[in-house]
C-alpha cells in the first residue's frame, strides 16, 4: 500500500488519544492508525459473565475447528458447478487454515458449536445486549476507587507500579473494547453504548489525571525507591507512567494546572474540526475554468465541485486545476491550524517542555527533536540527487506527450509514476490475484511464523454472540501446546465498515499475581474483497503488503511477554511501534517467501518468479522521490511543533520547507497543510515511520537477508525484540539487538540502501 502517513495509527477516537494517554495508557500505531489500547483480565462481575480469553489452563484441541470442503453441495446446481470448479480443485488441499479464510461466508460450515453456551461480545456474557457496557464501565469504576485507595496507602504492601498498571488495565479494558465496538460493530445500539462508556471512562481518567494525591505517591516512589524491591524494568514503566502524568500539566500550581486542562479540551476541539475540513470539497464558478475540461468535475448549477486532486486524470489540465483549486488557501482552515499549534506550544510550556515537539519525541527512539532534524537533513541530503533522477525521468515521460514542456510539476508526480511503473513492467493487479487467495495468504504467514518462532495459528470455534460480524474468524496463537494469545480476523469489505486497515489491543498481556499470564487479544481490520460463488477472496499484492503488514502489529502483540500490560506490544514509542510491521513488507517482498504459499486458486501453479521480480520492480521505482515526498511531511510538522512564535504563516512556512526539502517546488497560492488531517493525529511524530523503515531496514539487512526462513534470527528477534514491548527504552533495546550503535547516520544509510535496492 502506498502509505500517506504511518500506518497501523492508534484507532482510538482523537477524544481518547488527548485524554486517555495522558495517564494510564500506550498508544499503539499506526498508525495505524493506529492500533491501541489496553485491556486487563475480568474478574467475575457478580454471574454477569467470564472472559474465557483468560483462561490458560483449558484443553486446546476441543476448541479448535477444522474445515473440509466437498466438491459439491446439495443446494449448488448443475449449472454452478462449473463456477464452483475452484472448491472441487482447490479445497481438497488447502489446509483447514486455509480453507477457513477460502470458504465463502454462503458455503461455510457454520461457525458456532450449536451446542456451545452463548455468550456476548469477545466472550463476555454481559455483552450479549449493549447494556452490559454499562455495567463494564460501573465495575471499572468501583474497581478504580479500590485501587487508587491502595495506592495511596500508608499500608501497601505491593510494588507501586503493580497497582497503577492494574489501574490502566481496568480502565482500559473498558474503554478499548468499546472503542473497537464502536468502530466496528455494524449495529448502532451496540456503537452507542460502546461510545458512552468510552466517553464515561474518558471523564474518570480526566478525573484520576487530577489526583495530587496518587500522583505524589507515585512520584516519591520514582524518586525515592519503593517499599518493595524492584528492578528496571519496574522502575522504567514506573518513570512512564509519571510522565504521562506530567503531561496533564499535574505538577504545575493550581491555576497553570487548570490552564492546561482548559487546553487539553480546547486542542481535542480544534482538532476535531480542522481534520473535518481538510476533506471538505472546494467550490468555483464554471466561468473560472475552461470549458473543455468543465465535464471532467461535478458540476452545480453555475458552480463546480473539486472533490480530489484527480491524480489519475490523463489530461494535464484537469490536474492543474483540481490541484490548484482543491488546495487552494482557506482562511477558516488557517485559523484553525494557527490555534492548534498555539495552543499545543502553550500547553507544551505549561508542563515543563521547550517545544511541543520536546513533548511528544520524549521517550521514543529519537530521543529528541534535534535528533529527529538530523536525521531528516542526513537522509534529505542523501535523497536529492536520486530524487532529481526521478523527477528527470518523469520530465521525459511528460514531454514524450509535449516535448515543449520544462519542468514536472506536483500535480505530474502520481500521474507519470503509475505511467511509468505501467510502460516498464506491464502488469495488472489480474495478474497477481490468482495468485494470492486470501487463505492461501494466511498459510503463507502461518509457515514463516512457524519457521522464524515456532508458533502456528488454530482457527477457533466461537460461541454464539461472541463476534459481531458472520464473517469474523478468530484464530488461536499456539507454541508447543500452548495458547500465546488470539487474533479476531475482521478481514472482508461490508457496507458501513470502516475503510481502513487497523490493529486494535482489546486486551494487553500482562503477568498475573497467580503465575499464570493474561493473554494479548487484537482485532485486525481489513476491507478485502468477500469470497464469491466464483472465486475465494483473491488479493492485489497491495494487499498482501497490508496484510503482512498488520499481522506484523498483531504477532507484536502476541509475542510480547512483559510483565505489565501499559507497555505489552505495540504500547511502546511510535518510531519503534511500526518497526515489526515494516519489517514484515520485506518478508512479503521476498521471492523466497512468496514462492512458499502463492499459487494459482484453481490449479495450483505457483506464481512466475518474473511476475514477483517485476512487482518488486515497480515498487522500487521512483521510490527515492516518494521518499523524499514524505521527509517533506515529516520536516514541515516538526517545524510546525518547533520554537514559537512561528513569525509567519503556515502556508510561508510550508514554502520554505518544501523549496528546501522537496525537489519540486511550492506553488503559490496553494496550501497543501491545511489538507494534512495527521497534522491532528501525529503532532511532532511523522517522521516516525521514516525512522522505523530505518530500523526495519537494519534488522532485515544483519538478520534475515540471507535466510528469511531463519529459526534462529527468528528467536533473537522474538527475545531480543518483540518479547519486550516497550519495557526498555528504545534506542537502548534496538541497540542491543543490533550490536551497534543507533545515530542519525546509521539509519539514514540503512534507509538509503534500501531505497537502492541492496536490501
Amino acid at each position: 500500500m502506498k502509505r500517506f502517513y504511518p500506518v497501523n495509527i492508534g484507532f482510538r477516537t482523537f477524544h481518547q488519544q488527548i485524554k486517555l494517554r495522558r495517564l494510564f495508557t500506550k498508544p499503539c500505531i499506526k498508525i495505524c492508525v493506529s492500533s491501541v489500547a489496553l485491556n486487563r483480565h475480568f474478574s467475575n462481575y457478580g454471574n454477569f459473565y467470564v472472559n474465557p480469553n483468560t483462561d490458560t489452563t483449558r484443553s486446546t484441541s476441543a476448541r479448535t475447528r477444522s474445515y473440509s470442503c466437498s466438491s459439491t453441495s446439495p443446494h449448488i446446481g448443475k449449472g454452478d458447478q462449473i463456477k464452483q470448479g475452484w472448491l472441487r480443485r482447490g479445497v481438497a488441499t488447502w489446509s483447514p487454515l486455509a480453507a477457513a479464510f477460502n470458504n465463502c461466508s454462503s458455503i461455510k460450515r457454520p461457525s458456532f458449536n450449536l451446542l456451545s453456551q452463548k455468550t456476548g461480545l469477545f466472550g463476555y456474557k454481559v455483552l450479549q445486549e449493549p447494556d452490559g457496557f454499562y455495567l463494564l464501565k460501573e465495575e471499572a469504576m468501583l474497581e478504580t476507587d479500590k485501587l487508587v485507595r491502595e495506592a495511596t496507602s500508608q499500608n501497601r504492601t505491593r510494588k507501586m507500579v503493580q497497582i497503577f498498571d492494574e489501574l490502566s488495565d481496568t480502565l482500559c479494558k473498558v474503554a478499548d473494547m468499546a472503542e473497537f465496538v464502536r468502530i466496528g460493530h455494524p449495529q448502532n445500539r451496540f456503537a452507542k453504548a460502546a461510545e458512552n462508556a468510552s466517553m464515561a471512562i474518558s471523564g474518570l481518567v480526566e478525573k484520576l489525571n487530577t489526583n495530587r494525591e496518587l500522583y505524589n505517591a507515585l512520584k516519591k516512589v520514582t524518586q525515592e525507591g519503593d517499599i518493595v524491591l524492584t528492578n528496571p524494568v519496574d522502575e522504567h514503566v514506573a518513570e512512564l507512567f509519571l510522565f504521562d502524568f506530567e503531561q496533564s500539566g499535574i505538577h504545575v500550581d493550581d491555576l497553570m494546572r487548570e490552564r492546561a486542562v482548559a487546553l487539553n479540551e480546547y486542542i481535542l476541539h480544534i482538532g476535531s474540526h480542522f481534520v473535518n475540513g481538510t476533506n471538505q470539497p472546494k467550490s468555483v464558478l464554471k466561468s473560472q475554468l475552461p470549458e473543455n475540461i468543465r465535464q471532467c468535475f461535478s458540476i452545480e448549477g453555475e458552480s463546480i465541485l473539486v472533490t480530489g486532486l484527480f491524480a489519475d486524470s490523463e489530461n494535464d489540465l484537469v490536474r492543474e486545476a483540481a490541484y490548484k483549486i482543491y488546495l487552494f488557501p482557506d482562511s477558516h482552515q488557517a485559523k484553525l491550524l494557527d490555534e492548534l499549534l498555539i495552543s499545543r506550544n502553550e500547553l507544551a510550556n505549561l508542563c515543563g517542555f521547550p517545544t511541543y515537539a520536546h513533548r511528544a519525541v520524549r521517550g521514543s527512539l529519537a530521543g529528541d527533536p534535534q535528533t529527529v532534524k538530523e536525521f531528516l537533513d542526513i537522509l534529505s541530503d542523501g535523497l536529492r540527487e536520486r530524487a532529481q533522477n526521478d523527477y528527470n525521468d518523469m520530465l521525459q515521460l511528460k514531454r514524450s506527450k509535449n516535448r515543449y514542456e520544462s519542468q514536472i510539476m506536483p500535480w505530474d508526480i502520481p500521474y507519470y509514476t503509475a505511467v511509468a511503473k505501467q510502460n516498464r513492467f506491464n502488469i495488472k493487479n489480474s495478474d497477481f490475484c490468482p495468485y494470492f487467495s486470501l487463505g492461501i495468504c494466511m498459510e503463507g504467514l502461518n509457515n514463516l511464523f512457524q519457521s522464524l518462532f515456532g508458533t502456528t495459528f488454530d482457527v477457533e470455534e466461537c460461541c454464539p454472540g461472541e463476534l459481531w460480524h458472520k464473517d469474523v474468524i478468530k484464530l488461536s496463537v499456539h507454541e508447543e501446546g500452548s495458547i500465546l494469545g488470539y487474533i479476531y480476523c475482521d478481514f472482508f469489505e461490508r457496507p458501513g465498515k470502516p475503510h481502513q486497515d487497523c490493529h486494535f489491543t482489546i486486551q494487553g498481556g500482562r503477568q498475573l499475581e497467580n503465575g499464570t499470564y493474561q493473554l494479548p487479544v487484537v482485532v485486525l481490520m481489513l476491507n478485502l474483497p468477500s469470497p464469491t460463488w466464483s472465486s475465494p477472496s483473491l488479493l492485489t499484492p497491495g494487499m498482501v503488503d497490508n496484510l503482512f503488514h498488520e499481522m506484523g502489529h498483531a504477532m507484536h502483540s502476541m509475542l510480547a511477554r512483559t510483565p505489565y500490560q501499559h507497555v505489552t506490544g505495540t504500547r511502546c514509542a511510535t518510531d519503534l511501534a511500526e518497526v515489526p510491521s515494516i519489517l514484515m513488507e520485506h518478508f512479503s517482498s521476498d521471492p523466497r517467501v512468496v514462492l512458499q504459499f502463492a499459487k494459482h486458486y484453481q490449479t495450483g501453479a505457483p506464481i512466475p518468479h518474473s511476475l514477483i521480480e517485476k512487482w518488486n520492480a515497480s515498487k522500487q521505482l521512483y521510490s527515492a522521490s516518494e521518499t523524499q515526498l514524505q521527509v517533506f511531511y515529516a520536516a514541515l510538522d516538526q517545524v510546525f511543533h518547533g520554537e514559537h512564535p512561528l513569525n509567519k504563516s503556515t502556508t510561508e512556512i510550508l514554502a520554505d520547507v518544501q523549496n528546501q526539502y522537496y525537489g519540486i517546488p511550492h506553488v503559490p497560492n496553494t496550501a497543501w497543510q491545511l489538507r494534512f488531517g495527521h497534522l491532528v493525529g501525529y503532532g511532532a511524530k511523522y517522521y516516525a515511520y521514516l525512522m522505523s523503515r530505518a530500523v526495519a531496514s537494519c534488522i532485515w539487512q544483519v538478520y534475515f537477508k540471507d535466510d528469511p526462513f531463519s529459526s534462529s534470527a527468528g528467536e533473537r528477534y522474538r527475545r531480543g525484540v518483540l518479547a519486550h514491548g516497550g519495557s526498555r527504552p528504545p534506542r537502548e533495546l534496538i541497540q542491543d539487538f543490533l550490536q551497534r550503535q543507533v545515530t542519525p547516520t546509521t539509519l539514514a544509510e540503512s534507509l538509503l540502501n534500501d531505497i537502492d535496492g541492496k536490501v
